[in-house]
């Protein structure tokens, strides 16, 4: 099975604009997303696909492999699906497996991207694959920066929003607070498939693209990491990753 990595990065983030070149111990979080990603020894090729020549200038300084999107993609999947087209028609190559790594992961790291790919080594029929995590708190689980899904007996993703699910309005407080990570591998020509087809209302509502799956009558298989790992849509998120990754180990490897 032969799979590369795609980051889709940009500089017009409506919540943190300029986040992908924000700080983080001194390097851009692109930079720890790249570095991280490249490092998973399952993977036959890593790229970042961003439309801003900032990004494409410092992933080309840290000897990286980046390449140049159109600038008018909403959804991370478009950017991706560009990206590997065109790399496929560059290199001659053609892959199995793409793995989506959204550019503000910084805490992501190789077993965990290892780990997302492992079910499609043994079920042929499977498209799809979300990494997911147990939040810790409250505060967490309420945030709307957090994308939270629910799963069924079988560990597909049944629905995900960016409010609180399930519901603790009836007073149950040990519900199982899961919320996705935004490593996301596709079939190849699944995510072709995927970006042909139209933004469903679920998604547009949520802005969520994995609805556009659910809403298609597709799976999306939800694997469990244990991994301690935040997203960053904020400043103080920012500071927050930044503060958590002080004794990372793998960062320390690179830095």
């Amino acid at each position: 099975m032969k799979s590369i990595a795609i980051i889709p990065a940009r500089m017009g983030s409506s919540r943190f604009p300029g986040k992908p070149m924000a700080k983080i111990h001194g390097i851009p979080m692109i930079g720890h997303c790249y570095i991280r990603t490249a490092m998973c020894a399952e993977l036959h090729d890593t790229y970042v696909a961003t439309c801003d020549e900032e990004i494409y200038s410092y992933i080309k300084s840290i000897q990286g492999k980046v390449v140049m999107t159109s600038d008018i993609h909403e959804r991370a999947s478009d950017r991706t699906a560009e990206a590997l087209l065109k790399i496929e028609e560059k290199s001659k190559e053609r892959y199995d497996v793409v793995v989506m790594v959204q550019g503000d992961e910084p805490m992501i790291t190789p077993d965990m991207i290892k780990k997302s790919l492992e079910p499609f080594k043994s079920e042929k029929d499977l498209n799809v694959v979300n990494l997911m995590a147990e939040m810790k708190t409250s505060q967490e689980f309420e945030d709307p920066n957090e994308v939270k899904v629910v799963i069924d007996n079988d560990n597909n993703a049944m629905y995900f929003s960016r409010e609180p699910i399930p519901s603790r309005k009836k007073g149950i407080t040990n519900v199982k607070m899961l919320k996705q990570v935004c490593i996301i591998p596709f079939r190849r020509n699944y995510l072709i498939e995927f970006n042909d087809t139209e933004e469903t209302e679920l998604e547009k509502i949520e802005s969520v693209d994995m609805l556009r799956v659910l809403e298609s009558g597709g799976k999306v298989r939800m694997i469990r990491t244990d991994e301690n790992t935040f997203s960053v849509d904020t400043k103080q998120e920012l500071r927050n990753v930044e503060k958590m990754m002080s004794e990372d180990e793998l960062m320390k490897t690179y830095l």
